[in-house]
């Protein structure tokens, strides 16, 4: 594969062109790479605030009315509502996991079967996560399953 970068004038828009015999699965990650690495949600913390991308997020989770950005090693307070976060997220390797949770799906390590229809991810950094059985076939469909 062959990869051509080319500096433009500030004036003309940027883009990025995709020229391929076959448009398949690699091609589909790589847009889908492209357009969660443009994603930037900012997360509070003690005083400070913080841009993080959607990449580096594992998982968004809703507690006592607040929502929480968890990364690698890092908890963050994140201002909008998690069903706000959903629309941001779509088409972005990330879903709904359950009422609380959203998860991205790139960190997912495994998953197996749980209890009553439920499956249980277990993340990058060892995290595990539930998912609801209501939202186990969005999840085996964007796995492929």
């Amino acid at each position: 594969m062959k990869i051509s970068i080319e500096e433009i004038s500030k004036e003309q828009e940027e883009e990025i062109l995709i020229r391929c015999h076959e448009i398949d699965d690699e091609v589909y990650d790589i847009v889908d790479k492209l357009k969660t690495e443009d994603l930037v949600i900012l997360g509070y913390q003690k005083e400070q605030v913080y841009r993080m991308k959607l990449s580096d997020i594992y998982y968004f989770e809703a507690v006592d009315g607040k929502v929480f950005s968890y990364c690698k090693d890092s908890v963050f307070e994140v201002k909008q509502k998690l069903y706000e976060l959903e629309g941001l997220c779509e088409g972005k390797n990330c879903f709904r996991a359950s009422k609380s949770t959203i998860i991205n799906i790139t960190k997912i390590s495994s998953i197996y079967p749980s209890l009553s229809g439920r499956f249980e991810a277990v993340l990058d950094n060892g995290e595990r996560a539930v998912i609801s059985r209501q939202y186990v076939p969005v999840l085996k469909k964007m796995l492929g399953l």
